[in-house]
């Protein structure tokens, strides 16, 4: 047995010297284990705990040396970045080590991944059969080095007991859309530090699309002096600092096989995705004898479905296996994605050849001509030793794919029943319903939710996804090889925005792939999210608080006050409050029940955990004489019923962005009980947001006008209701930004509280209304 580490035996030598002059030794309270995910299997002991303080010496020994001291190496960077506590590696010496790692192929370790930690007097043991194991234990030790309630530069009192761990999943996935934006090497290097930390181990790396081709292919060089740029429309024109100055980006294949050998060092698989046959509009605009029509579209600005596809000939074969050779040369990973999703074949459809290859090849329909392609594409990465993946869209038609491809299920309705076909046709499957797992969705419904479409994914959505579809058996539950989240990022145009639709809901993401159905607990979820929080302000991450952020519900009081109701999505933390004006402390006044308030108060809320770290930044209610006359766009109903996008907005010369609640097509809103009695005048402040929206286009309300640039009309009772306000549009139609709009109200004598329909006139294809507030004044 090795001695105890030097911290542990002077902590005991002190307390015993104590006990034989008679004092009293109460033992400080040791902070419980706070693991994400959750372990297989945890043991703490009774009582007992190991210190780990500044200068503690972490040693090497076993198999695969070199690979265990580069991930001591990170650790005990990651130690020093986050915590401020410097540690030593050693490779010998280890006697007197607090943290020890070491590699036993014969330890019984029960999987590659896995790893069993001992902490006990002699400090902290790591074991496991791999250097990989090795790496996830390292991940858990810096978890138990940064317990709910640590303090930077401070010792860590680590609780004795035994972890046992390994993935209950093979495959824990994130999968990450560059097409749309681009992000830098830097910044993806950074999230592929935060998916490590959460053993999360593959990227699945979505390198082309209709907006933007993003690899380098050194036998078609125009796909990325062409297919990578696009005209800046709309914000895009922010980003790069003119509508005159297209959008560009794209990955040498320098750069690409550095992130690759960056993820290998942190365990994550890389594995790109090359999108065939739809999302090809960058392709074809590139090389247009790739398209079906033989013109050269634009590489597509708009949001949606491109009809564009690849011609599904020997030629375009021919191109597609060449850009899959190069692939295979960057990536090293068994899995390379071959897309299939959304292919919209009405240019197919509208080919005499296309239609003349369908019938020659004895096929019924082109979602068959699709599977007939992507079984060719299939093949020539099978014969080279790789493994396809795909979407599950030809399933959802009723077509087939190669049986030897790994199937991404996200249409998750009607109970997982694709994601079940593809197990019962003998598929290995990855779970990424768009229900849940879609991380570019909404997180809340609160008015300062970032821009992302509908409808919300929450953090309890995300963390409660049925991972194995209800009715599946033992056998066919095997086929489910893991689980993976999407970032699609259409509006996610800055690496600050695709951090705050990750986090925290990547930590639900994580504990899916990871933890035994078993440990399945989200009260025990949240109780482990104070730490994590804290983790992610020491790594720097910005992520969101929408789950714990305080909610106001304001109603009118007797005596002009207000009722105020204060809550959280996740129903978690302490709520505290000001009415200063003064942000909320974790001393301030915990929330219990409804507040009655007077007017012209500033309430502030904020939320807390237990150990007095905040969980969630303050907000902010006025209440005034304007406050329940006033309503934010985000807080009406939209006029078809149907949940909001939230839109960016122009970024104004001061203040923050705003963000819009908008039904894609129909500017059109409802305020059910609106108080009128006394108002003759109305206010609104709107924005036009230019139209980029795809194949929703077709769906779009067109309103008729009374004026060149239309105008906003507000009814009484319905939309067709008695007209109080006509608002016209001609200036706002020319403003970058918001422009405030005044109307007098023509108010019916007596009206007290009335529904009201909202809406723009015109066709919104020209430009979609967003409306940020409106207040009727007295």
């Amino acid at each position: 047995m090795s001695r105890p580490a030097p911290a542990t035996l002077v902590r005991r030598t002190v307390f015993a010297w104590l006990a034989t002059m008679g004092v009293a030794t109460a033992t400080p309270a040791v902070p419980a284990w706070s693991l994400l995910p959750q372990p297989a299997k945890v043991s703490p002991a009774p009582s007992g705990a190991t210190e780990i303080a500044d200068g503690a010496v972490i040693a090497v020994r076993g198999a695969e040396a070199a690979q265990v001291q580069a991930i001591a190496d990170q650790l005990a960077q990651r130690v020093a970045d986050t915590h401020g506590l410097h540690l030593r590696v050693v490779t010998t010496d280890a006697a007197r080590a607090a943290i020890t790692f070491e590699v036993d192929p014969k330890s019984g370790i029960a999987d590659d991944a896995g790893y069993r930690i001992t902490v006990d007097g002699n400090g902290i043991m790591v074991t496991a059969r791999t250097a990989r194991g090795a790496y996830y234990g390292s991940t858990t030790v810096w978890q138990l080095l940064t317990p709910a309630g640590w303090k930077r530069g401070a010792p860590v009192q680590v609780a004795y007991g035994t972890i046992d761990d390994q993935p209950r999943f093979a495959w824990r996935a994130l999968s990450l859309d560059s097409g749309r934006h681009f992000q830098s090497v830097a910044d993806i290097k950074k999230l592929i530090d935060w998916m490590s930390l959460n053993k999360l181990n593959v990227l699945l790396w979505h390198l082309t699309e209709d907006q933007g081709w993003r690899i380098e292919i050194t036998k078609y060089p125009e796909l990325t002096k062409t297919g990578a740029c696009r005209k800046a429309v709309g914000l895009d024109a922010e980003l790069t600092g003119s509508p005159d100055t297209p959008y560009c980006g794209f990955y040498t294949q320098a750069e690409a096989r550095d992130i690759v050998r960056y993820a290998a060092e942190r365990y994550v698989d890389v594995v790109p995705e090359f999108d065939i046959p739809g999302h090809s509009q960058a392709a074809v605009a590139t090389y247009p004898w790739l398209g079906v029509t033989g013109k050269r579209p634009e590489v597509w600005t708009d949001w949606g479905v491109s009809p564009w596809l690849l011609k599904p000939d020997a030629k375009t074969l021919q191109f597609v296996d060449d850009v899959l050779d190069e692939l295979m040369q960057i990536f090293p990973s068994r899995y390379l994605s071959i897309g299939g999703d959304e292919a919209d074949k009405q240019q197919w459809n509208a080919s005499p050849e296309v239609r003349a290859q369908m019938h020659t090849l004895g096929l019924a329909n082109m979602d068959q001509l699709q599977g007939w392609f992507t079984t060719q594409v299939a093949g020539h990465l099978i014969s080279h030793g790789r493994i396809p993946v795909g979407w599950d869209d030809e399933l959802v038609a009723g077509a087939t794919l190669p049986k030897q491809e790994v199937v991404m299920s996200w249409h998750g309705n009607d109970n997982e029943r694709v994601a079940l076909d593809a197990i019962r046709q003998g598929h290995d499957v990855v779970m990424t319903p768009q229900e849940s797992l879609y991380f570019d969705h909404l997180q809340s419904d609160l008015p300062d939710e970032w821009a992302g479409p509908p409808p919300a994914a929450s953090l309890q959505q995300a963390y409660d996804t049925e991972v194995i579809p209800a009715g599946a058996s033992a056998s066919e539950a095997k086929h489910i090889i893991g689980v993976q989240a999407g970032l699609w990022a259409e509006q996610m145009p800055s690496f600050a925005h695709d951090q705050h639709a990750l986090f925290p809901r990547l930590a639900a993401l994580a504990e899916l792939g990871w933890s035994p159905a078993a440990a399945h607990d989200w009260k025990g979820f949240l109780q482990r999210m104070p730490a994590e929080i804290a983790r992610y302000r020491a790594l720097g991450v910005d992520y969101a608080d929408s789950a714990f952020a305080p909610a106001f519900q304001v109603s009118a009081a007797p005596g002009g006050a207000f009722r105020v109701e204060l809550s959280n999505q996740a129903k978690s933390g302490t709520l505290r409050y000001s009415t200063d004006g003064s942000d909320p402390t974790a001393q301030s006044t915990p929330y219990v029940n409804a507040l009655v308030l007077p007017g012209k108060t500033t309430l502030r809320a904020a939320t807390f955990a237990p150990d007095g770290s905040p969980l969630a930044a303050p907000r902010t209610q006025m209440l005034d004489d304007h406050t329940l006359l006033g309503r934010d766009g985000s807080a009406l109903a939209t006029c078809s019923r149907q949940p909001a996008s939230r839109l960016e907005g122009s970024r104004p010369a001061q203040g923050t962005r705003p963000v819009y609640a908008v039904d894609i097509g129909n500017a059109c809103w409802l305020w059910p009980k609106a108080p009128l009695k006394s108002a003759t005048q109305v206010t609104m402040t709107v924005e036009r947001i230019a139209w980029r929206f795809g194949d929703e286009a077709k769906d779009a309300v067109v309103r008729h006008t009374s004026g060149a640039a239309g105008e906003f009309e507000i009814h009484l009772d319905s939309c067709t209701g008695p007209l109080l306000a006509r608002l016209p549009l001609d200036s706002a139609a020319q403003a970058k930004g918001q422009t405030r709009l005044d109307a007098h109200v023509a108010m019916p004598v007596g009206t007290g509280t009335r529904n009201l329909c909202v809406f723009a006139t015109g066709d919104p294809r020209d430009g979609q209304w967003a409306l940020a507030r409106m207040t009727f004044l007295k």
